[in-house]
């Protein structure tokens, strides 16, 4: 049964703390199926005798490729079929493809079921922002968006530490079935307690015409445009700085053994910083609080350049300044995200799936810039992020000038 706004409100069967915990499950899919199996690379080129080691990136790579071309789609069919059965049927055919992929043969098969799980996870992250959409707007919407992308911005830098862990139990087909038991439970538990959020008046047709009427929509609020490749910049200085501390650590400190402890800290600077921002967003605002915790993030990393620079920097100075980096950008990312996602009500799902596909792989390219610059000097790091976060603000000042 689909509810209005007004019944939803009256009916949800959640409590909040379900709410955001089960919204946060369903978006931590996708960064599960990417990094808990980077620690399994190298035995599953062993097992399945791939010729060449660096085909093994495919493995990562055509997931998020299946990952970004599948966000597309996902948005115009939960505007007109609904948010619950586009999750649901997308959760099922993951767990499939999950199990799929763990049972391959060859690194050809792998590859293809990799690709379809990627495309069916790539409902859960539009879905999920198009649910919150629906449900909240305003400062509530950044401090719910806060908290549940708390999980997706933490869980690139936990799930690594938890593949390596459960490879002491289990075979690199484990961690397959680990995934495919995590989308079954997200499933039941959608389900099982999550109704329809989108609104009946809301919904529309699937034709071509209208499809891309609804992304022209999007796309010709320059605002929300600006707020969305803003939070593409932070995102991928995010991921630039999980796909280099293995060589910081490995190449510039020569103690690799140490890089979990940094990555434990940052984590937890993240969760602090997410934190602080649901609870203090809606006493001060989305544009109070990410004008100053972008203006540190930029501070911050430009001390981390001089640094790194002119002095030799060490495990304890790098983990204190990465912290505070960290802290800061979750700090930002969240409310950019919801202020994107604010004036697109009635196309939240379009509006969800353009901004996906945008985070995705521009993300991915703003990392891969940053990472192509590695030479074996730690500056390099926090120069890239500094420049990010530089940009992050021209963008944001046209984004306010234009809404102004």
């Amino acid at each position: 049964m689909i509810l209005d706004r007004e019944q939803f409100t009256n009916r949800m069967p959640l409590s909040f703390a379900e709410f955001v915990s089960l919204m946060a499950a369903a978006m931590a899919l996708g960064a599960l199926g990417v990094d808990l199996m980077l620690p399994a690379l190298s035995t599953i080129g062993i097992q399945l005798k791939a010729p060449n080691a660096n085909e093994l990136q495919w493995i990562i790579d055509i997931f998020l490729v299946g990952n970004g071309i599948g966000q597309l789609f996902y948005g115009p069919l939960a505007d007109r079929f609904g948010r619950r059965p586009v999750l649901l049927w997308t959760l099922s055919i993951y767990v499939l493809m999950s199990l799929l992929a763990g049972q391959a043969l060859s690194l050809n098969n792998l590859l293809i079921a990799r690709f379809f799980q990627g495309i069916t996870v790539a409902a859960s992250a539009v879905v999920i922002r198009s649910v919150i959409r629906d449900c909240y707007s305003g400062n509530k919407l950044a401090s719910v968006t806060s908290t549940v992308l708390l999980v997706f911005l933490i869980a690139p830098v936990i799930a690594p530490n938890l593949g390596q862990w459960l490879l002491h139990f289990m075979n690199w087909s484990g961690l397959f079935v680990i995934l495919a038991l995590s989308g079954l439970l997200v499933c039941i538990w959608v389900a099982a307690r999550l109704p329809e959020t989108l609104d009946p008046a809301h919904r529309r047709s699937l034709r071509p015409s209208e499809i891309l009427a609804g992304y022209s929509y999007v796309l010709r609020h320059r605002s929300a445009v600006a707020y969305t490749i803003a939070t593409t910049l932070m995102f991928g200085a995010l991921i630039s700085y999980v796909s280099t501390v293995p060589q910081i650590f490995n190449d510039a400190f020569k103690e690799p053994q140490r890089m979990g402890i940094t990555f434990s800290v940052t984590a937890s600077a993240m969760a602090v910083g997410a934190l602080i921002n649901s609870q203090i967003v809606e006493r001060f605002g989305m544009r109070t609080v990410s004008y100053w915790s972008l203006r540190a993030y930029i501070a911050v990393t430009l001390i981390h350049f001089s640094a790194s620079l002119y002095f030799n920097e060490g495990i304890a100075m790098f983990t204190a300044f990465q912290a505070i980096t960290m802290a800061c950008s979750a700090l930002t990312t969240s409310n950019y995200n919801a202020l994107a996602m604010q004036p697109m009500g009635a196309l939240a799902g379009s509006a969800a799936s353009l901004q996906g596909v945008t985070a995705t792989i521009g993300g991915g390219i703003v990392a891969a810039t940053i990472g192509s610059f590695w030479h074996g000097s730690i500056y390099i790091l926090p120069l890239g992020t500094f420049i990010a976060g530089v940009l992050t603000l021209l963008l944001v000042r046209f984004a306010e000038r234009q809404s102004s």
